[in-house]
């Protein structure tokens, strides 16, 4: 099943996870800067797996958040780098019905 995320916003997420660039959007009407490590599907709901580092939360910084890909608006793909995966214990990574995209 192809994901559900309009093509601009798919691509943009392919893009920054297979080079490894930080993406800044809007989500839950606060502007995250955030490393995207898993793109795909849970329970029928695109959704990206990503470990914010900078911008606005509710919670402590920097944290993994789990947003779903119809939430997010004004998505960009920045210049800036991260090293790949952080090896998260987080049991979302493990979840998945299918996935898109890994950073590795």
């Amino acid at each position: 099943m192809p994901p559900k995320a309009d093509s601009t916003t798919d691509k943009l997420i392919r893009r920054a996870i297979a080079e490894k660039r930080l993406v800044r959007f809007i989500y839950q009407d606060k502007e995250r800067v955030a490393e995207p490590h898993d793109y795909g599907q849970m329970k029928g709901t695109d959704r990206l797996f990503c470990y914010q580092v900078r911008g606005q939360s509710t919670g402590r910084l920097p944290n993994w958040r789990l947003v779903d890909i119809s939430g997010i608006s004004g998505l960009e793909v920045l210049e800036e780098t991260f090293p790949g995966s952080r090896g998260a214990d987080y049991d979302q990574h493990l979840n998945w019905n299918k996935i898109y995209a890994r950073v590795a």
